[in-house]
């Protein structure tokens, strides 16, 4: 299950693994906490690729990747403000009793499970098993698409697989991620294969319109995403510049 996604901003807590940038060994923000259950063996691609790119110009952004394929994005913002909004404690004091939306993750979401944060976080953060819908190591999205949009981990990693429009993947769209990557992903040849990779903490991916996108989660994490209209690509096309990008979460 994951939590709902609501106009053009995705707040969403899962499991994902320790980051590897300069956050430090430590710095998980209180999420990384052992659950019932052995954790699911899932682990980063053996080759990251996507292209990771820093110091990206607004202008070569929009030629290079806003249409045509993902990228990911490193050091557009600090966000130690926001990542120190989004730790275990903050959020459980700041919103514990709100009710939220949970449902399936797979590719039709048409469970729905309404419950207060605090019952989400405390009692439902535990690794899954290839078969269940779950909300802990291992679990994730399968195979679908919509409009172009970013992606930003703000504590943990999250695995990527990427698909343009044109190349369907073979895919059970009630099956889980983690299923997926066990059954299917090890028989596909190489030019079968989708474009992967593990986002780290405070990097952001970018992923263009109608791309077919599956997401596994290794760890206890927060992200963040942000989805963007067809009017807003339009405009980015029409206006070029050779300006910096910034973070879609804020500084």
């Amino acid at each position: 299950m994951a939590l709902e996604a609501r106009p053009l901003l995705w707040l969403a807590l899962w499991t994902l693994a320790v980051p590897a940038r300069s956050f430090g060994k430590d710095a998980d923000g209180g999420w990384r906490r052992p659950g019932p259950g052995a954790p699911a063996a899932v682990t980063e691609e053996e080759h990251c690729t996507v292209e990771r790119r820093a110091d990206l110009s607004y202008a070569e952004f929009v030629q290079r990747y806003a249409f045509s394929r993902p990228v990911i994005l490193q050091g557009l913002t600090d966000n130690s403000r926001f990542r120190d909004l989004c730790t275990r404690q903050r959020l459980l004091a700041s919103f514990g009793d709100s009710v939220v939306r949970l449902s399936t993750a797979n590719t039709y979401s048409y469970q729905k499970v309404d419950l207060p944060f605090e019952k989400y976080v405390e009692q439902m953060l535990h690794p899954q098993d290839p078969i269940s819908m779950g909300n802990g190591a291992g679990s994730g999205v399968p195979f679908h698409w919509h409009g172009p949009g970013f992606s930003e981990v703000i504590y943990g990693r999250k695995r990527w697989f990427l698909y343009p429009p044109e190349k369907t993947p073979e895919f059970h769209p009630n099956k889980t991620t983690l299923a997926w990557l066990r059954d299917t992903y090890p028989a596909l040849t190489p030019s079968a294969r989708p474009l992967e990779c593990t986002i780290q903490a405070g990097e952001v991916l970018y992923f263009p319109d109608r791309w077919w996108h599956a997401t596994l989660n290794l760890d206890t994490s927060v992200f963040i995403s942000t989805f963007l209209g067809t009017e807003v690509m339009a405009a980015a096309s029409a206006q070029p510049t050779s300006a910096p990008l910034s973070g879609p979460g804020g500084g």
